[in-house]
């Protein structure tokens, strides 16, 4: 089987490429056609003999993300692409323009696990972990179908990023190597429904990333019910390792809370909220929870109460503009929608 040459560090690719009887520094070559130049064939790398082309393409090969769907919101410029894989399965990708960068979000698995009541990323199951090539993948030719420059990045689309750990760490470090991509990690933000273990496994790497905390709810009984993985990893436990990671890091905490109508948007529970987080000086991110098909929450009407509620407890609390609604924006919608086709 041909090796996935765009998961491949430079380290890794000076070591295939000795292996293949060939010198260490093409691999600095090959890297840059890679992740600058972006060649989407080993025929594209002009600087290469013919030769050398053909025993790379026998060895390796790039892989390419197809669009399968397009949506461009009327209102706000927002951008999302159904991008199809080699094996027929689709992932969101969304690009989001913003007065001071253009930001995407990307997805780090085919579908997922984790089952949150009001997500529609795993509404058909989890297939599979994206490779480090498809998630680079989505940056590189979301950049090349638009023309438009991404200044900052967002794991918040399909799946959950720190159940594909490895994966993502790994392009992570493609993502920001200084001979590629060379994007600074203070420019990504990682999404998380509160692996504990995980966040504090990237406590220890220090990466320098954002870490943003899907909360939701201010009690465990709550928590369990609308999100599963509470029944592991509780508040209590979550938080400690949100405290470990800003005192590894130096890295504060964002918390993300969907306010659901009837389930978690009520004064009171601001109140639990605002004595949960304030310890830590997080800012929170409040979401008004999408319409899902086939999902029984609704979207709460209390927004501006819960915020103003937060405000005045002393919590930094935003509600967050809603990008491309016209469009089945939020991640898994479009995925699930073109899945019963």
């Amino acid at each position: 089987m041909k090796k996935d040459i765009l998961s491949l560090s430079l380290t890794e690719l000076e070591r295939e490429i000795k292996a293949i009887g060939e010198q260490k520094f093409r691999a600095k070559q090959i890297f840059d056609w890679l992740h600058v130049k972006r060649a989407a064939d080993f025929s594209e790398m002009s600087n290469l003999s013919e030769q050398f082309r053909l025993k790379l393409a026998e060895h390796f090969c790039i892989k390419r993300l197809n669009i399968q769907k397009k949506l461009v919101s009327e209102h706000d410029y927002t951008v999302k692409y159904l991008y199809g894989l080699h094996d027929g399965q689709g992932i969101e990708t969304v690009q989001m323009r913003y007065k001071h960068a253009n930001s995407l979000c990307i997805s780090t698995q085919a579908g997922c696990k984790m089952n949150c009541s009001f997500c529609a990323s795993g509404a058909n199951g989890f297939v599979r972990d994206l490779e480090p090539s498809e998630m680079l993948l989505q940056l590189y030719e979301t950049e090349r179908d638009s023309g438009i420059n991404v200044g900052s990045l967002v794991l918040m689309g399909i799946g959950e990023p720190l159940d594909n750990f490895d994966n993502v760490v790994k392009f992570l470090q493609l993502l920001s190597d200084k001979q590629g991509r060379n994007m600074s990690l203070r420019h990504v933000s990682l999404s998380t429904c509160g692996l504990a273990d995980e966040i504090d496994e990237l406590a220890e790497l220090k990466l320098g990333l954002t870490l943003s905390v899907s909360l939701h709810a201010a009690d465990d009984e709550t928590r369990s019910r609308i999100m599963p993985v509470n029944k592991k990893y509780n508040i209590a436990r979550l938080l400690s390792s949100c405290r470990n990671y800003f005192e590894k890091t130096g890295r504060r905490v964002s918390f993300e809370y969907a306010l659901i109508k009837d389930v978690n948007d009520s004064l009171e529970t601001a109140e639990r909220l605002a004595r949960l987080i304030k310890p830590l000086g997080a800012h929170l991110n409040l979401i008004p929870v999408n319409h899902v098909p086939a999902k029984k929450h609704k979207k709460s009407d209390n927004v501006k109460a819960f915020q103003e509620k937060l405000t005045n407890l002393g919590i930094n609390a935003t509600v967050r503009r809603t990008l491309g609604a016209d469009i089945s924006a939020a991640c898994g919608q479009l995925r699930a929608e073109t899945a019963k086709l």
